[in-house]
């Protein structure tokens, strides 16, 4: 069964690109910051879209929502990137209807995480819904969905192990660090960017290199003063930040900026460094790979690094995907309801009718006639009728849109319903 248009000739999509197909340089002419993201709802607000969500990480590009065609999602999502149509046909997907509610399912129960198991979407998820929700794009149908995906994830969270062990980009590359840099804790550590992989990056290379000679740098130094105050940090001025990335051995860019922060020119020094650019879009300019002293890792890289613990992730995902199967058979038992409710209240309605006109009728003919008796034997039968009908709707088997139309052409509810 299909219950997915809310309103008369939209249909349901998923339109977006992912690191399954796009690289990071691809996926960086897709990235939405704030500001993009706020353009693209008023837009969408412009041009009558009626919902949508919208979210951008370091791993994906995606927008829900209910258009008449696709191609006004793709179109909202090229105009406010730096990416083209041409480009997004290369690499996307489209998906709609039922398939677009299991792919919103998967990813947010970190099934389709880069790294599997890995919980961020679901936050971003949240905070897309909270601003359609401020521009009023937010309509039952994906309030709806949304919270299904948060139910989804949450217990899949507590059921499975599917998220155990330490595995993420951050822990990635402080592991790949350790694998590369001899002597680690004897290094100078620069992390620019104290963003959620910033932060979570520094709390590992504290947790695992043991390394004192870690220095912070942030645009807003209050940010960086914060990260730094847990674990007993350095913190220096952003304009320092030429500076010291020549008296650093290892540079970990965590950025947010649309375009590159740190180019060739920024290093004079000819001691090896090691950069690591955790950032999407692209932070670091391909242009430092030509210093013979530079090593330039990006997170791509970095998340084909496997060990155990994503071996061990896997064994938990049939246990996940049978948990997202109960909660979308819920889901779409609540939209099979919400689609026919009118109908049944239009044949409540017509029942009543029948049942007013008979009480009338048979009022005038008795002289003893029980009013109460007469108006609860009546409700209590149109209340049978209408259980009938909707229990004979939800039933798996039943074509319900073929269904809804018998009704209505039976009882004739269309007049009735129009003039209610």
């Amino acid at each position: 069964m299909e219950h997915y248009n809310m309103s008369r000739g939209t249909t349901f999509y998923a339109i977006g690109l992912s690191y399954k197909k796009a690289d990071a340089e691809v996926r960086g002419h897709f990235s939405l910051d704030d500001n993009s993201k706020r353009a693209l709802l008023q837009q969408a607000k412009q041009n009558g879209i009626e919902s949508l969500i919208v979210t951008s990480t370091c791993n994906r590009t995606e927008i829900y929502g209910f258009a008449e065609h696709p191609f006004q999602l793709i179109q909202l999502l090229c105009e406010n990137t730096k990416g083209t149509v041409e480009e997004f046909q290369k690499v996307a997907y489209v998906f709609k209807n039922k398939d677009a509610i299991s792919h919103i399912f998967r990813v947010g129960s970190g099934l389709d995480s880069q790294i599997l198991g890995d919980f961020e979407i679901i936050s971003q998820l949240k905070v897309s819904a909270r601003l359609s929700r401020k521009y009023q794009l937010f309509n039952p149908f994906l309030e709806r969905l949304v919270n299904s995906v948060i139910q989804a994830s949450k217990r899949i969270k507590t059921k499975t192990e599917i998220s155990s062990g330490a595995t993420s980009v951050s822990f990635a590359s402080v592991q790949y660090i350790m694998k590369t840099i001899e002597n680690v804790s004897e290094k100078n550590i620069l992390l620019f960017g104290t963003g959620k992989i910033g932060r979570n990056t520094c709390e590992n290379l504290v947790k695992h290199t043991k390394n004192p000679h870690i220095t912070l740098i942030n645009r807003t130094k209050d940010k960086a003063e914060a990260v730094a105050g847990k674990f007993n940090l350095l913190v220096k001025d952003y304009a320092n930040l030429q500076e010291e990335i020549n008296t650093s051995d290892i540079l970990i860019v965590a950025t947010g900026a649309q375009n590159p922060t740190v180019d060739k020119h920024c290093i004079q020094t000819t001691k090896p460094l090691l950069i690591l650019d955790l950032s999407i879009p692209k932070n670091v300019n391909e242009n430092v790979s030509e210093l013979s002293n530079v090593t330039l890792v990006h997170l791509d890289d970095l998340a084909q690094i496997t060990d155990d613990t994503l071996e061990r992730r896997k064994k938990h995902i049939p246990v996940a995907e049978l948990i997202i199967e109960d909660i979308k058979t819920e889901f779409n038992a609540w939209l099979a309801t919400r689609k026919f409710a009118p109908t049944m209240k239009a044949l409540k309605h017509k029942l009543t009718g029948f049942a007013t006109a008979e009480l009338d009728t048979q009022r005038k003919k008795m002289t003893n006639f029980n009013e109460a008796q007469a108006e609860l034997i009546s409700s209590k039968i149109i209340q049978k009728i209408t259980n009938h009908f909707a229990h004979h709707l939800r039933g798996d088997d039943v074509s319900t849109d073929d269904s809804l139309e018998l009704i209505k052409k039976v009882f004739q509810l269309e007049a009735t319903t129009d003039n209610v």
